[in-house]
């Protein structure tokens, strides 16, 4: 009966989680905030709680960029609202302590992508992307001489993103 209980805590817990942040999450940013920097589930807890919640309908798949990203459904919230109290009164203060501290950091993480990639030439290509609502906004790719200069791309595209794109929307958009 235990295990059951701690299911159903699990559950609720990534729902309370979900519906806080209020954003389409990718597997990792899920498990990066449920597991890795708090102790919300266990790991496995959380990859095995985030299928189930995906069967009952709860959750829902979507892929962009094919990049899946889970989102809370209306049956979700609806299961939530029913059940909030099952979620422990400690364990919503700190979600709800740590969405209200981190919400911004996920979402650009998330909205603002960059990679790179070696050419056979050597150089290196960047991909800046802004994805807003699961929607690309604006996709940049550009080559750089070395794998230092896109390292230094990529951090200050995660910096600077919106400014960037401030200013590349007013030069070419009148």
């Amino acid at each position: 009966m235990e295990y059951q209980d701690n299911s159903i805590v699990n559950k609720l817990t990534i729902l309370f989680f979900m519906d806080k942040m209020d954003v389409p999450m990718t597997e990792e940013t899920i498990l990066l905030a449920c597991y890795y920097q708090n102790t919300w589930l266990e790991y496995m807890d959380c990859v095995q709680t985030l299928n189930l919640l995906i069967e009952a309908e709860f959750l829902s798949k979507t892929t962009h960029d094919n990049i899946v990203y889970y989102s809370i459904t209306p049956d979700g919230r609806a299961c939530l609202s029913h059940f909030y109290s099952r979620v422990p009164s400690s364990v919503r203060a700190e979600i709800t302590e740590f969405v209200k501290e981190n919400r911004a950091i996920y979402r650009r993480r998330q909205e603002y992508s960059t990679s790179y990639r070696m050419n056979p030439d050597k150089s290196y290509t960047c991909t800046l992307k802004i994805v807003d609502s699961m929607k690309t906004t604006l996709d940049l790719k550009f080559n750089v001489a070395n794998k230092e200069i896109a390292k230094s791309v990529a951090k200050k595209w995660e910096n600077n993103a919106a400014q960037i794109y401030t200013m590349l929307y007013e030069q070419l958009v009148d």
